[in-house]
């Protein structure tokens, strides 16, 4: 077994440790700040996988957000957690909390379980929201952020979801016709969002869409003005926004157990104190013919072979992504996907390895299945290309959730009023 001390040691991944706060006007993300926090997954709990991008509930309704994390630790730490209101740019909005939450804004994480039966030590949690101490009475995006009892302006963890009053009617689809190219490299949306019963005053400039493209923030569009308003329908076409680089289907690898080599992974070992994976080697397809394959689009589901309580018999495993692509200078290459938050962040990039001339990476990883792609990112660029390593291409398929969202003159915060996803084809 490996000791909590043990691990401390070996845990070589850069975590900077922030308060809630640090982020001042940017946008706040899902994100880990405490090297010791694993797996943060949100998911509606009525759904079996939390697929990527912000789980969503529906306002008023009996349906539930689950936020499940493990610490590496051989006992329990005390947390606690607070929910956080937000703008439709996932800022803190200007309401207290006695207007967006009927109890308190803060609770203990009392729900936890110790592994049984691994290698490495860890304690699961689980959140679910709402519960006895907390009842959501308003739309929008919220953060939820977890700290130690013991130090409350200390940042362990923080994550999204959205709370939607689906009253708004979102139509629309996707092409590969698009203002860009024919059935080459790019999709494009075209969308008709009726607002006639979601309490709007000026249809010109109450109104905000936000596109997220398989949960993807760096390639997010926000629309603040339709091209056109039919009635009480605003109509967003035509529009270069809504163009977007069609990318490739997810890679994806299985690593389910220790003793045999999943999906996607060339090697299985033991080498104290971890159990090892090795995944095939990647290679760009970029020059590669569409080849569909069906994937989670980025997120993930734990998963152990020979167990029905993966939430606490999954082990962890230092799993080996390698990309076997020439050294590049002026271009980084990342892992997207929910295993990394979907940051760019030193967790996700991979370091060029010159003895054996491949781009290679390591992380702890639950056991599961994954998805995942690589982004190519420039120095001071914020949006990843998928065309470098993964290519471009028309037929892929995208899933492309739309958030709808309302905030009038006198209003202090955004009401999100629809959630759609569309996908391609």
């Amino acid at each position: 077994m490996v000791s909590f001390r043990i691990i401390t040691r070996i845990l070589t991944f850069v975590m900077v440790m922030l308060p809630l706060w640090a982020y001042g006007g940017e946008e706040m993300c899902t994100a880990i700040f405490n090297e010791r926090v694993r797996t943060l997954q949100v998911k509606n709990a009525g759904m079996p996988y939390a697929m990527p991008g912000a789980a969503m509930m529906v306002l008023g309704s009996d349906e539930s957000i689950t936020i499940d994390f493990d610490v590496l630790a051989e006992d329990r730490d005390y947390l606690r957690y607070e929910v956080i209101h937000c703008t439709a740019a996932w800022q803190p909005s200007q309401l207290a909390a006695i207007e967006y939450l009927d109890g308190f804004n803060e609770g203990v994480i009392d729900d936890f379980s110790y592994s049984e039966g691994t290698t490495v030590h860890y304690v699961h949690y689980r959140i679910v929201l709402p519960n006895h101490d907390v009842r959501l009475i308003a739309s929008g995006n919220y953060i939820v952020r977890i700290y130690p009892e013991d130090n409350p302006e200390e940042t362990w963890a923080q994550c999204r979801f959205v709370v939607s009053e689906q009253t708004a009617v979102v139509g629309g689809g996707v092409t590969s016709r698009t203002d860009v190219d024919v059935n080459k490299s790019h999709q494009q949306l075209e969308l008709a969002v009726n607002v006639e019963h979601c309490g709007v005053d000026d249809i010109f400039n109450d109104v905000t869409v936000v596109i997220e493209q398989n949960g993807r923030s760096d390639n997010r569009v926000t629309l603040t003005k339709p091209l056109r308003v039919s009635g009480r329908t605003l109509v967003y076409e035509h529009l270069s926004p809504l163009v977007f680089n069609a990318g490739n289907e997810y890679r994806r690898f299985e690593n389910v157990s220790v003793t045999y080599p999943g999906a996607g992974v060339s090697d299985v070992f033991w080498r104290g104190p971890y159990y090892h994976a090795v995944l095939d080697t990647d290679a760009s397809r970029a020059a590669e013919s569409y080849y569909y394959d069906q994937t989670l689009s980025g997120a993930y589901v734990v998963r152990e072979y020979n167990s029905d309580r993966p939430d606490t018999q999954a082990d962890y495993v230092v799993t080996h992504f390698s990309l076997d692509y020439p050294e590049t200078p002026g271009l980084d290459f990342y892992i997207d996907g929910d295993m990394v938050q979907r940051g760019f962040s030193p967790e996700a990039r991979m370091v060029y390895n010159r003895a054996t001339n491949r781009y290679e990476h390591a992380m702890l990883l639950k056991q599961g299945a994954y998805s995942y792609q690589y982004l190519a990112l420039a120095p001071g660029a914020a949006q990843g290309r998928t065309d470098v390593i993964e290519g471009d291409k028309y037929e892929t398929r995208n899933r492309y959730r739309v958030y709808v969202y309302v905030k009038r003159m006198n209003e202090r915060a955004h009401r999100l009023v629809a959630v759609r996803d569309i996908n391609t084809f």
